[in-house]
This record gives structure tokens, C-alpha cells and sequence, in this order.
């Protein structure tokens, strides 16, 4: 039964019985590894991808 939605639906189960907190705790894991970086962190770093991006499709298509 392994890979199918009632297999998916026993495993959620057991480990809620093992654990009431299991999927909090996986949540938590998740969150403190996030680190707001990319583009939200560095604006100067988004202004160059934005304008390489623009570049590339203003370009003509190349006739082969």
C-alpha cells in the first residue's frame, strides 16, 4: 500500500501516535533553516538579474 493516498493516510497517523508534534516539529526544522535571502536581501542583486533578463528577451530570434 506503500505510495498511495490510504498509505499516506495510515503513515500521517502513526506518526501522530508516536508523536502529537510530529509535523510541528518538521515545520519548525524547516523554518529556522530559512534565511530571507535572495532578492528580498539584496535589491542590487535584483536590479542586475532584472536587467540581464530584459536583455535577453528584447533579442531577436536567431534564423537558422
Amino acid at each position: 500500500m506503500a505510495g498511495t493516498k490510504e498509505g499516506g493516510k495510515k503513515a500521517a497517523l502513526k506518526n501522530l501516535q508516536r508523536d502529537p508534534n510530529f509535523y510541528a516539529k518538521i515545520g519548525a526544522r524547516g523554518g529556522k533553516n530559512g534565511t530571507t535571502g535572495g532578492f528580498a536581501a539584496n535589491p542590487e542583486l535584483a536590479r542586475i538579474a532584472g536587467a540581464k533578463g530584459g536583455r535577453i528577451s528584447r533579442r531577436r530570434k536567431v534564423e537558422a
